[in-house]
């Protein structure tokens, strides 16, 4: 398996190869710039998900996941 590359949350270091425990990891990537943008990418599709459901929840259609 080739080695690839993983962005660790804990030193906010891109790591070649599995160096860190993987509670510490994100990836893999193909490259080292996709793991160095990694930590922004998960943040930004989170809050576009924040967003979609309080869209949803105010549009009143009676659909709750409560």
């Amino acid at each position: 398996m080739a080695k690839k590359y993983w962005f660790n949350t804990k030193t906010k270091q891109v790591e070649y190869g599995r160096k860190s425990l993987s509670v510490y990891r994100l990836g893999p990537y193909q490259t080292e710039a996709e793991a160095q943008r990694a930590e922004r990418d998960i943040v930004e599709r989170g809050q576009k998900l924040i967003e979609e459901d309080q869209l949803k929840d105010s549009s009143g259609d009676g659909n709750s996941r409560d």
